[in-house]
């Protein structure tokens, strides 16, 4: 039997949208980012990852705060506000779910949302 997952599309798309985007605007230019989705425990897992550098494991605990910055060196004039990831925070929280960044084993940074399924 499928499980249906039943939230508010528009706060998912922007969460997914704001991983993806800083996921190209932090990794080269030739790096794979990756999305995938899997069902666990009751909840459905979305994943946006990429082959990049990863986060330094000092910054993994913070970067969900508002307008932390793991590279300080980029400033508003590359678009930045340090809002996206908080951003992500809050509209996950809003849809029942949590966010959660890690390093992959193999290299580069994945984050995590996980909904639950009603």
């Amino acid at each position: 039997r499928a499980e249906v997952l039943s939230t508010d599309g528009a706060k998912l798309h922007d969460a997914l949208r704001n991983l993806v985007e800083n996921a190209v605007a932090y990794a080269p230019a030739s790096t794979t980012i990756e999305l995938g989705a899997r069902r666990e425990d009751g909840h459905v897992a979305v994943t946006v990852s990429d082959s990049g550098p990863g986060i330094p494991e000092a910054d993994l605990t913070r970067i969900f705060e508002r307008f932390y910055r793991v590279d300080k060196a980029r400033s508003r004039e590359s678009g930045g506000t340090g809002l996206g990831l908080s951003i992500v925070k809050h509209l996950v929280g809003i849809l029942g779910g949590e966010v959660k960044a890690a390093n992959r084993p193999s290299g580069g940074a994945v984050f995590t949302i996980r909904l639950p399924v009603p």
